[in-house]
């Protein structure tokens, strides 16, 4: 007597193992719920600071971390970014509220796979973890408008002292410091950091150095 061979079912896909990191409590616990919906999605672990996260994604090895950009005390979500996608084993997607140029600079320079904003609907934070763990970009709108602007723009014309103001900048030295290096009062030096932060788009220093070296407007 023969038999048909009966064909065994395809195994179901290993979830998505996702790393939860932001220093809300509250938004942990509204993302952990949100998230557990999901049957391909599995929260693996939290983390409140951004040391918290390089030490669990070193030791889960998640497949994707969520990671919103101010983190309180310590490092923030773009170090952090930094260190964990160092070795290119863990994806990192930003979920943040701020969307500003400097932000987005400085967290895709970081390594950052995807760029999400908080108020973006379910089901744009679900398809982006997806993407995010196969390797793949995913911007919110916003964002990915700001980039394209961005792509678009010439590049800002800076006088020789700005110039100059931005080297010393990268270097990390405050208003005071730059002051006696460049032979100019703090004052005027206040004075032209605020017309580089104006060509630059940007609001910090941090923002204008990253910005700055993006456009290679620096040695």
């Amino acid at each position: 007597m023969t038999g048909e061979a009966i064909a065994s079912p395809a195994p179901s896909p290993s979830p998505v193992r996702i790393l939860l990191c932001d220093d809300h409590v509250v938004v942990r616990a509204g993302l952990l719920a949100l998230l557990g919906s999901e049957p391909d999605i599995e929260v693996v672990g939290e983390a409140g600071s951004g040391e918290e996260a390089v030490v669990l994604a070193a030791r889960l090895t998640p497949d994707v971390v969520l990671m919103d950009l101010q983190l309180g005390a310590g490092i923030d979500g773009v170090e952090a970014t930094r260190r964990i996608a160092a070795d290119g084993t863990v994806h990192v997607l930003v979920l943040t509220t701020y969307d500003t140029d400097a932000d987005i600079t400085r967290a895709i320079e970081a390594g950052a796979t995807g760029y999400l904003l908080k108020a973006e609907r379910p089901e744009e934070l679900f398809a982006a973890i997806r993407s995010a763990a196969q390797g793949r970009t995913t911007l919110s709108a916003p964002v990915a408008s700001r980039v394209m602007a961005r792509m678009r723009s010439p590049r800002p014309t800076l006088t020789d002292r700005e110039r100059d103001i931005l080297a010393q900048l990268s270097q990390g030295l405050g208003n005071r410091d730059i002051a006696r290096a460049l032979f100019i009062s703090e004052a005027t030096v206040k004075t032209h950091l605020g017309r580089i932060y104006d060509k630059l788009g940007v609001d910090t220093r941090a923002g204008a150095v990253s910005v700055a070296k993006e456009q290679r407007l620096l040695p």
